[in-house]
């Protein structure tokens, strides 16, 4: 591991762990990350010449994780309608223009990096309110480790051992053996910190590695995601966050997979207990 990349983990994980404690720097870090995981998705769009709505995307994008934050819920999924009127407003946009080439291309592709950035990231705030007090802090802070333990045993395993490609099409970085590493590290992190699951409920050994093989393989699918996203655009890294890290979308993808899952997954079983 690099110098700058280790002081570049060192200050995410500072950054994550007083984010997971204090829910006000919580807030403000998840719209700090949608904001710059927004631009940089729009960025890259820009590139391939698709006439998106950016400003729009970018401002509803920021709406959502405030409404679930603030409980502004009159109605079950209410941020559901954020995404509706930025469809409206794109629309109208679209009626405007001069140009009608490529329309559907970019406004398919702008309501795409509100679904694809902001709603799937806003799920943080979802777990970290699911149960009250430290319980959401913990259901929150076990996603969050799974996941990114999951990143780092890929980059470990596969720095060390990676020999054979695991999709070079889309990532010729990413090996085999940094997925395998990717699995063992997600399970490890689910067995160490299963006490984190909510107490009330009976979680057996076999589950907790089924939840962090699972969950970690999700992890998985999402940085694929973002890698396809990128070769598509033709960049190597989303943007320049942090030294050695890349962008906001090379640190956040494989939460925007993971966490949706997870929600849905603690939400099901939560209403069973």
């Amino acid at each position: 591991m690099s110098f700058n990349r280790l002081v570049s983990s060192t200050i995410l994980i500072a950054m994550t762990t007083i984010a997971v404690i204090n829910q006000w720097i919580f807030l403000i870090v998840v719209l700090s990350l949608t904001l710059g995981g927004l631009y940089e998705f729009f960025y890259m769009v820009k590139k391939k010449n698709i006439p998106i709505y950016s400003y729009v995307g970018i401002f509803i994008g920021v709406l959502i994780p405030l409404s679930i934050f603030f409980r502004f819920e009159p109605t079950k999924n209410w941020e559901l309608l954020f995404i509706v009127l930025a469809f409206l407003t794109i629309l109208f946009l679209q009626f405007a223009r001069h140009d009608n080439s490529n329309a559907i291309i970019g406004i398919s592709t702008t309501m795409f990096g509100v679904f694809y950035v902001s709603w799937a990231f806003s799920f943080l705030i979802k777990i970290r309110f699911l149960l009250p007090g430290t319980d959401g802090v913990k259901l929150l802070a076990f996603i969050l480790l799974v996941t990114k333990c999951g990143d780092m045993g890929a980059l470990l395993i596969g720095s060390w051992l990676g020999k054979h490609p695991l999709f070079p099409r889309i990532s010729p970085n990413k090996s085999v053996e940094g997925s395998v590493g990717s699995f063992v590290f997600s399970i490890g992190s689910a067995l160490i910190f299963s006490s984190f699951l909510p107490g009330d409920i009976a979680f057996p050994l076999w589950h907790v590695v089924l939840i962090g093989a699972f969950f970690g393989g999700i992890g998985q699918v999402g940085d694929l995601s973002e890698s396809l996203i990128k070769r598509d655009c033709n960049v190597k890294d989303s943007g320049k966050f942090l030294p050695s890290q890349g962008g906001v979308l090379d640190i956040i993808d494989s939460l925007l997979f993971s966490a949706p899952a997870f929600y849905l997954y603690m939400s099901s079983v939560l209403k069973t207990v």
